[in-house]
């Protein structure tokens, strides 16, 4: 395999890694490479993306995303996830992403005690949740609830939804009651 394919392979993974666009610039730094050995590289990656994945190259930033071939099963699966209830297990996330602020999945985890990958992935199709960089760890994200979240509750900021403050002394308690092993968070409202 020679380089630029090998370059090409490495831009594929960690932009799969990222689940978002990365800077040509980030990138050029991450995989010690010259802009012209990543320009190369990119077209080496985009010509073997055919038919389920393609490369967004803005100049600026590149991107994986769905290829416009595929575009109509990935809409057909996202409105079969959207129709289905949230249930339990999703209440259970909204409310922990509510009150608690944004939350690692580690942190929605340890307060559920379950898994809970099915319950982020359905609220985030559906734009009840939204992902963001955690700036205390570039390795994780943070969930937190969406502005449609929020509109649709009619509320403008955690502290007016229901019963706020004593939830809030709950998880506190909750929190200083596995002492040693405190619930890990992400910055709270």
């Amino acid at each position: 395999m020679d380089k630029t394919t090998a370059l090409s392979n490495k831009i594929e993974a960690l932009l799969f890694s990222e689940g978002g666009s990365l800077s040509r610039k980030k990138l050029a730094q991450i995989l010690q490479c010259t802009d012209a050995e990543l320009i190369s590289a990119l077209q080496i990656l985009k010509s073997r993306l055919t038919g389920g994945l393609a490369l967004i190259d803005t100049g600026a930033e590149v991107t994986l995303a769905v290829a416009p071939e595929t575009t109509p099963l990935i809409e057909e699966v996202y409105a079969i996830e959207r129709d289905k209830e949230i249930g339990d297990a999703g209440l259970e996330v909204l409310s922990v992403l509510l009150y608690k602020g944004p939350s690692t999945r580690a942190t929605i985890d340890y307060i559920r005690g379950v898994n809970s990958s099915f319950s982020v992935r359905a609220l985030l199709a559906r734009g009840l949740i939204e992902r963001v960089h955690n700036p205390e760890d570039s390795r994780e994200y943070l969930y937190r609830p969406s502005v449609e979240l929020m509109a649709h509750l009619g509320a403008t900021e955690s502290s007016e939804l229901p019963e706020y403050a004593s939830i809030l002394a709950e998880l506190a308690t909750f929190d200083a009651y596995n002492g040693a092993n405190p619930v890990p968070s992400g910055n709270a409202e």
